[in-house]
């Protein structure tokens, strides 16, 4: 059966009441509704007919219902309006994540925080791997003799470092023209892609040789290894404040869910890089995440480099306001990422 324009009201409204409130929803609260338009008779045949379609769902304890997953998919497909964000709001959240933002991680840090603020349910936020970001500048630091540290700043602002083995000999000064010269061949390109400048840049060289294999092996073996993603939570304990979580049972599962980085980047990341995704209730593979939705959304790190940030919620979140955050907080988080 298609649903008419009059079962779509009847099932908005519930959805709508049941987002605010979450307890079974009845007819007689829908009639009462501004704009519903329809005898509390009328309602209960029209919920009977949405119910018997799988749109909702009615606890033994209750004459109210509850709308089902799939109810909530036709909502966000369909039904869902959108919204906005104040100036004011936005105004206050870009003045939050430039007040504690320094490097990449600051700014992931605090938008997650914020996101979770102002959502009031659970963040998540992937930082994009180092491997795909382009190289900005390389320096070698003495540290003792016969070591330096060698730093590479990419152009998100992301470090990495580690300590290589150089000649007893070498100057401050030899390391220095050296950090100058690789700079400039590596500036521009991805980690991934050192093997091959190293190899014409080595067979350039005259000088220096065995102190260039050692930096090379090093960037090769430990800067560009397939280290865990960055995962960034914010208000991880937040969905325990709503009573789809007091139980005890239901928390400790959702909780299980941050305990693997990895699990959860893999998580977030199943989108497929579309701008906005959402999985409600049974379209996540997750069991501990049968009973939430998880919104997604793609930031980028200039042309280069993107992540992915999410939002964990109760299957009847507010949909609305959560969409236009992530598509708000996308925005942001890529300006302030791809700034120079």
């Amino acid at each position: 059966m298609v649903l008419d324009e009059r079962k779509f009201k009847i099932l908005k409204a519930i959805i709508d009441d049941y987002i605010v409130t979450a307890m079974p929803v009845g007819s007689r609260t829908i009639s009462r509704k501004s704009g519903v338009g329809f005898s509390p008779a009328t309602i209960r045949n029209e919920m009977s007919d949405l119910e018997e379609l799988g749109y909702l769902a009615q606890p033994h304890t209750s004459a109210g219902r509850v709308p089902s997953d799939k109810a909530y998919r036709l909502y966000v497909d369909q039904l869902l309006a959108s919204d906005e964000i104040s100036p004011e709001e936005k105004q206050r959240i870009e003045e939050y994540i430039r007040k504690r933002s320094g490097q990449v991680e600051d700014i992931i840090r605090a938008a997650a925080d914020v996101m979770a603020d102002v959502t009031q349910y659970t963040s998540v936020i992937v930082a994009p791997r180092i491997q795909t970001l382009r190289i900005k500048r390389v320096q070698l630091v003495p540290v003792t003799e016969g070591t330096a540290l060698m730093i590479v700043v990419t152009s998100a602002g992301i470090m990495k470092d580690a300590l290589i083995q150089v000649p007893n000999d070498i100057s401050s000064q030899s390391l220095f023209s050296l950090s100058e010269m690789l700079t400039r061949e590596l500036e521009g390109h991805t980690l991934e892609e050192v093997r091959q400048i190293f190899s014409r840049v080595f067979r350039d060289m005259s000088l220096n040789r065995r102190l260039l294999g050692g930096v090379m092996k090093v960037m090769e073996e430990k800067l560009t290894e397939d280290a865990p993603e960055d995962v960034v939570v914010g208000g991880t304990t937040k969905l325990l404040n709503y009573p789809e979580y007091s139980d005890i049972e239901k928390a400790k599962s959702f909780l299980s869910i941050f305990e693997s980085k990895d699990r959860l980047a893999g998580m977030l990341k199943k989108s497929g890089g579309v701008e906005i995704s959402i999985r409600i209730g049974s379209e996540n593979e997750m069991e501990a995440l049968r009973n939430c939705s998880l919104v997604t959304a793609t930031y980028r790190v200039g042309p280069h480099g993107n992540g992915t940030l999410g939002i964990i919620g109760p299957t009847r979140m507010n949909y609305r306001r959560v969409i236009t955050m992530m598509e708000y907080m996308g925005q942001v988080i890529s300006k302030m990422l791809s700034e120079e």
